[in-house]
């Protein structure tokens, strides 16, 4: 036991050897899951267009999975929390019915505000969407929800509780001569003793009652505890929590700063990229994360497939990095889009940290935070794109940003396609699992052949002619493909194989 002697034992005390019959059996791979639809909120109906600012941006899961956030292009921020047993049936009616209630996770409508409006910056000539980037959940006090969500420019901290609606009753009015003469609040609602001047006189006072403020109904209110802007020059890509509750990191392309969640007017710059000469620029960062139990160490990724793996404790301004992850390419497989797919995208620490996910253009890549050599795993998510890859560079399409999550056990990864599907592979060890969904109420209608686990070299790459920037087209099995409706944003609960993810408008959820 890590090097140290087992103690003694009596040989009377010391059991038989074990037998090969009593060896443990070898693991086996995890099982595949079966998906199934589970609820979708904003269905549009066939033939109905989508308004763009009524897109979904973000997608995020709180800590413990009873709520859900999205936002949208439109600056909004919808809530959802999770149904409970108790409001479907109390518990004797469910032992007593002859169905089982369904375990898996539902979400019904919370809330929702306006986070972020449109803005201008004169000093820039330029204009500031209110298109939400990310939504971070913070720790909840005292029943009050509390979450950050970030446009590309600020970043604002959120509080979510319910209020008391307080309603004055039992006044001196005269309804019958208020209804009479049509008159407003406050004008001859009072009694006639009062109008005429009668309310001094002895006896007058029996008509006075002390008005009563009742608590009827409650009702969710939003408000907007701190607002943390002027801090980046370039558009915020990543807004990420640390674990020790009190600071949270924001990145744009060249900068990282750290802020304290109580002070707004100030942050600290704790990686810069930028060089002084821009022409030197050859990369920028792409997306950022603190590690989930080491409130000392994040992780940021770059354009050229790299990430690196930071210690804040070694100075603070960390230009150097403790560890970085990257894969060489094969020698003479470098091509006009080689930089281009190997742009990250996204990266995901494991919720033990033990593990960094990412995702590029092409691949999901899982690395072993203890082993930088290459990555553990790679799952090629469209492969079939590979040969088009001209076509997608001349509709932009190659530089969509997709996003991953990985489940609660650390035992299967999932991310987003094209056509509105999604992928989920196992990561267990022999598991081939490969399983494609498509956002719709039947999300196993479409399948793609399993992937192979090691990742393919771009010397298979063939130049495909140009024929006009194409949005659809076949993949390898004859399945049909479609660039405009792409799958960007998902999250995965954080206990519970519950999938939530959008298409468009529409916020699809599945459960296995």
């Amino acid at each position: 036991m890590n090097g140290a002697a087992a103690p003694e034992r009596s040989p009377s005390a010391s059991p038989p050897p074990p037998s090969p019959a009593q060896a443990p059996p070898p693991a086996s791979p995890t099982q595949p899951l079966e998906w199934r639809f589970s609820q979708v909120f904003g269905e549009r109906s066939a033939g109905e267009e989508v308004q763009d600012v009524d897109i979904i941006s973000a997608i995020e899961f709180n800590k413990s999975g009873h709520h859900l956030a999205t936002g949208d292009r439109g600056g909004r921020v919808v809530l959802f929390e999770k149904t409970d047993v108790k409001d479907h049936a109390c518990r004797k009616d469910a032992e007593k019915a002859d169905y089982s209630i369904s375990r898996h996770p539902e979400f019904r409508y919370k809330t929702e505000f306006q986070s972020h409006e449109p803005e201008f910056d004169y000093l820039k000539s330029l204009e500031i969407e209110e298109k939400i980037n990310q939504i971070k959940w913070c720790q909840a006090a005292n029943s009050a929800l509390f979450l950050l969500s970030t446009n590309d420019k600020t970043i604002k901290f959120w509080k979510v509780q319910e209020k008391k609606v307080k309603k004055v009753s039992e006044m001196n009015l005269d309804r019958t001569t208020a209804a009479a003469n049509g008159s407003p609040s406050g004008v001859g609602y009072l009694s006639p003793s009062l109008a005429n001047g009668n309310a001094l006189k002895p006896g007058g006072y029996a008509l006075l009652r002390m008005p009563v403020v009742t608590s009827q109904e409650t009702s969710l209110a939003a408000s907007c505890r701190r607002v943390y802007a002027h801090a980046h020059d370039y558009h915020i890509n990543s807004i990420s929590n640390n674990s020790d509750g009190e600071t949270f990191i924001s990145a744009d392309d060249l900068r990282i700063n750290l802020w304290n969640f109580e002070i707004s007017s100030q942050s600290f710059n704790i990686i810069d990229v930028k060089p002084t000469n821009m022409e030197d620029l050859t990369e920028v960062i792409t997306s950022a994360e603190f590690h989930p139990t080491h409130c000392n160490t994040l992780a940021y990724s770059s354009s050229k497939g790299s990430i690196r793996l930071v210690d804040l404790r070694q100075s603070a301004l960390c230009d150097t990095h403790s560890q970085i992850f990257e894969q060489h390419e094969a020698p003479g497989s470098r091509s006009f889009f080689t930089e281009i797919i190997a742009s990250i995208s996204d990266i995901k620490f494991s919720k033990d940290g033990r593990h960094i996910l990412s995702r590029d253009y092409m691949t999901l890549k899982l690395w072993d935070v203890k082993m930088n050599s290459g990555p553990v795993a790679t799952f090629q998510v469209h492969e079939y794109l590979r040969p088009k890859l001209c076509d997608l560079y001349e509709n932009d399409s190659i530089f969509d940003k997709f996003e991953c999550c990985q489940s609660g056990d650390g035992l299967r990864v999932a991310t987003g396609s094209y056509s509105n599907i999604f992928r989920v592979f196992g990561v267990g060890t022999g598991s081939n699992e490969a399983t494609t969904l498509e956002a719709t109420r039947n999300p196993t209608r479409r399948q793609l052949q399993n992937p192979t686990r090691a990742a393919r070299s771009l010397n298979t790459l063939t130049r495909a002619v140009r024929r006009g920037g194409e949005s659809t087209g076949i993949d390898a099995n004859g399945n049909s493909y479609d660039l405009s409706t792409k799958l960007l944003h998902l999250a995965w609960h954080p206990s519970e194989n519950l999938i939530a993810c959008a298409a468009a408008n529409s916020l699809y959820m599945y459960y296995a």
